[in-house]
This record gives structure tokens, C-alpha cells and sequence, in this order.
């Protein structure tokens, strides 16, 4: 996140205005829903280890959908396959306006976000790859660990009640973005089974016609909505993953501002459907994905089968040293320095808080052991034990600077002046220094009309009785 200068560019840096208002604005929002993506989860391991778990079973596989459009599906498919649509439509999203107006669009400040994301996604596969290969697992698992939950994560910041500066939370947010980007190709090219071209050549048509209207400036949600119904539905029965209709779908829409817009499409449809996402689509998906039964000889297997160590051990060092790495890399070898602000235990910490992988991963690990009902569960529970682990790590490097994070924080929301504009943002506009002046000019008068007060009254008091 840092800013281009001609030498010495500075990573993690402080962002700019509008960067920076934006950020906060996506992860307020994404806060919320990680709150209830944490309620949802904690809710679905209650849920299937309680007496009631026959209960949670049978709503899971629930079946009900039109069966003539080959859309009877179970409760849990739905959530998977439908909800999680609305997820990754909004990461198209997300990853347009990154590439057309966020910090992606500069190749050179993209530099970072994008080798700490690929290297956080490559060493977690390594990791799962190598812990298989020595104790004889299967190697099918190899993308579970590979991805971060941005809300499971900011979800632990509010609860822990640590304040990361901005530059951090938003290197953690492009860190989601590229790294949903390459969660969607994965599952593409890798969980892709029989293909049906005629679905599939309708899904295109769909998509075409979508991109068309858009073009056009046709507006309103009772045209694209039944559309992206038709397209999901075709995609779904393609044999692709039906999430891919969304992140298409989101990458079409214009996210530049053009003369006279406060915000672009994009922009204002990611403010509308984002809260969707978080509120609603997410933790829905985890509590219909999350419902393993917990026990101790689970807990057991899930240290001792490689496939579910692989998972955990990608997860809490995979990640870490994988992002932690591709970021000291991306400074080693390029003119970019560490903000003065921070150190690199910092970014140690943010690294272990992206070893949260959950709602992509608990997919991933679905399509990935579709054979082994009892695998997939054992896949599930290492995400559920991996995520935590790395939450409690994360948290316990985090709260060691939380101090110095505070005082970011505060200095950044810093606005003496009363303009809306933190002051951090004015030191070189003059206007900010004279109103400044003024305001120190009111105080000192008023300083001295209290000490002249205070004087008097001293003077009156030592007077003879």
C-alpha cells in the first residue's frame, strides 16, 4: 500500500484520502459480517454437537429447487454454490476497482500486495504438498489452506479490540483481494469436472448480454437480477462452479468515477450488495458449512492424518512465512523501504492473522474430498483448528504493539481544525496552518484571561484578614 515516489517508495505506508475513506468504509462493513460469520460458526458446532445434531443434518441435506432446470439441490448446496455467488460477485468487484482505481492499477506500488499474496497462497500449498508426500496423504487437498477470510480476521480484530493503522488493513484487504482472484482460478481450472458445452455457451451468451446492457447505461435491478439468475443457473449446470458466474459478473461493472459522479457503478452497487454478502450470504454458508461433530479422537486425527495436518500446518505457517517472505522480498529486491512508522514484526503479525482461512477454504475442502464424506469433515474441522490457532497467534504479536498501533490510529483520526479532514492529510496546505494559528491564537487568549482570573483571586487571598 504504499505510495509511488521517483526513489524510494515507502511499504505500508500512509494512504491517501480517498484510498483511506474508502478502506474504512469496506471494513466497517466487513467487521459486522465477520461478527456474525463468527456467531454463524459457532452456531453450526452447537448446532451438530448438541442432541439436536439429527436436526442439523436433515436441514442440511434439505433438497428443494426445480428439478426440471436441474436446480434441485440441498439446503447446503444452495449455500455453497448460491450465496456464495453474491460473495464473489462482490470480489469481482473489489479486485475491478483495485485493478482500475485502487493500488493495483500502479504496477509498481502492486508490486507488494500481489508477491505477499502469491507467496502466501504458493507456501501454504508447499507446505500441505510436502507434509502429504512424507506421511503417504492425498495430495487432492493442496488448495484448502491457500486462502484468507478478510471478515473471519477483521471479525478477531473487533474482538480482541486491537486498532491496526489503516496501511495495515488495507494491506490485509488487497492481501484478499488477489488472493480471492486466485482462490476463483483455482477452482476453476482444478474442481471443474465433466463439462456440458451448451450450458456453458448459454452462460457466455448471458454474461455478453450482461456487459451489453452495462455498456448501454441500462438501468435497473429488475433487468440484471433475473439475468444473473439465468446465468448462475446455466453456469451451475455447465459443470463449472457456479461462483465463477459471480466474479464475471462483478468484473464487468465500470468502477472508474467519470466527470460528475460521486461514485462510480461499481462502487455504489458494492455499497448496496456488500452488506448482503457480509450480513446474510457468508454466514449462512458457515453455518451449513461449519457443523462438524467435534470430539477428542477428531481432534486427534486431525494432528495425526496428513491431510489435515497439511491443512493446519498451511494454514498457521504456510501463510505467515509466506506472506511475511514475499513482502521482505518485495523490499529487498526493489528501491521500497518500511514506513518509518513500522516494523517488521508487524507485518510477521498481519501475516499470521491471513492464516484465518474459512469460508474459501471450508469450500475448497468440499470440492476437493467430494468422495470421502468422512475426509471432508476431517478437512473441515483442520480449517476450523488451523484458523484458530492462527487467530491466537496473530493475536498475542499483535496486542505486544497494540500500544503504538493505538497511537497510529489516533493520530491518523486526529482533526483539531473541524473540517472533516484528519490533520494528518493537511501539513501542507497552508489554509490548515492559519486556521491552526487562529485556534491557538483563541486558546492563549483565553489561557490568560484565566491566569489574570486566577491572579486576582491569589491576591485578594493573601490581602490582611
Amino acid at each position: 500500500m504504499a505510495a509511488p515516489s521517483a526513489n524510494n517508495r515507502k511499504l505500508l505506508g500512509r494512504l491517501s484520502l480517498p484510498e483511506r475513506n474508502f478502506v474504512a468504509e469496506a471494513l466497517r462493513t466487513e467487521t459486522v459480517g465477520g461478527v456474525l460469520l463468527l456467531v454463524a460458526a459457532v452456531a453450526a458446532l452447537v448446532w451438530a454437537n448438541t442432541p439436536l445434531r439429527d436436526s442439523y443434518a436433515t436441514v442440511s441435506h434439505l433438497h428443494f429447487g426445480p428439478s426440471a432446470l436441474g436446480l434441485n439441490l440441498s439446503v447446503q448446496h444452495w449455500a455453497a454454490d448460491g450465496l456464495l455467488a453474491v460473495f464473489f460477485f462482490v470480489a469481482g468487484i473489489e479486485l475491478k476497482r483495485e485493478l482500475v482505481a485502487g493500488d493495483l492499477r500502479d504496477p509498481k506500488a502492486a508490486i507488494l500486495p500481489v508477491v505477499a499474496a502469491v507467496c502466501g497462497m504458493a507456501v501454504p500449498a508447499l507446505v500441505y504438498a510436502l507434509t502429504n508426500a512424507v506421511g503417504g496423504g492425498s495430495l487432492g487437498g493442496w488448495a484448502v489452506p491457500t486462502a484468507t477470510d478478510i471478515a473471519f480476521a477483521l471479525a478477531v480484530l473487533a474482538v480482541i479490540g486491537t486498532s491496526l493503522p489503516s496501511a495495515l488493513r488495507a494491506f490485509l484487504l488487497t492481501l484478499a483481494v488477489v488472493d480471492d482472484l486466485v482462490a476463483i482460478l483455482i477452482i476453476a481450472i482444478f474442481f471443474t469436472g465433466h463439462i456440458d458445452f451448451g450450458a456453458l455457451g448459454g452462460a457466455v451468451v448471458g454474461l455478453g448480454v450482461f456487459w451489453v446492457l452495462l455498456r448501454k447505461g441500462v438501468r435497473g435491478w429488475y433487468v440484471y437480477v433475473p439475468l444473473a439468475l439465468v446465468i448462475w443457473g446455466l453456469m451451475y449446470n455447465s459443470g463449472v462452479h457456479a461462483t465463477i458466474s459471480g466474479v464475471a459478473m462483478g468484473l464487468m461493472l465500470r468502477c472508474h468515477r467519470r466527470e460528475g459522479e460521486e461514485h462510480s457503478p461499481g462502487e455504489h452497487i458494492e455499497h448496496l450488495v456488500r452488506p448482503l454478502s457480509a450480513g446474510l450470504a457468508v454466514p449462512l454458508f458457515a453455518l451449513f458449512s461449519a457443523g462438524v461433530v467435534v470430539s477428542s479422537g477428531a481432534v486427534g486425527d486431525v494432528f495425526t492424518r496428513p491431510e489435515t495436518l497439511g491443512v493446519v500446518l498451511g494454514l498457521v505457517v504456510g501463510k505467515a512465512v509466506g506472506i511475511f517472505g514475499g513482502t521482505w522480498l518485495a523490499a529487498r529486491f526493489t528501491s521500497a523501504s518500511l514506513s518509518e512508522d513500522l516494523v517488521w514484526p508487524d507485518v510477521f503479525a498481519v501475516a499470521s492473522l491471513a492464516g484465518i482461512g474459512f469460508t474459501v477454504s471450508l469450500l475448497i475442502g468440499e470440492l476437493a474430498f467430494t468422495d470421502d464424506p468422512v475426509l471432508t469433515d476431517e478437512v473441515k474441522a483442520a480449517v476450523l483448528i488451523g484458523s484458530l490457532i492462527a487467530a491466537v497467534l496473530a493475536t498475542t504479536l499483535l496486542k505486544i504493539r497494540n500500544a503504538k498501533y493505538r497511537a497510529l490510529c489516533e493520530a491518523e483520526e486526529l482533526d483539531e481544525d473541524s473540517d472533516g479532514i484528519p490533520d494528518i492529510y493537511e501539513q501542507d496546505n497552508p489554509a490548515y496552518h492559519l486556521r491552526m494559528a487562529e485556534i491557538h491564537e483563541r486558546k492563549a487568549a483565553e489561557h490568560r484571561r484565566l491566569a489574570e482570573v486566577a491572579g486576582g483571586a491569589s491576591e485578594e487571598n493573601d490581602g490582611p484578614a
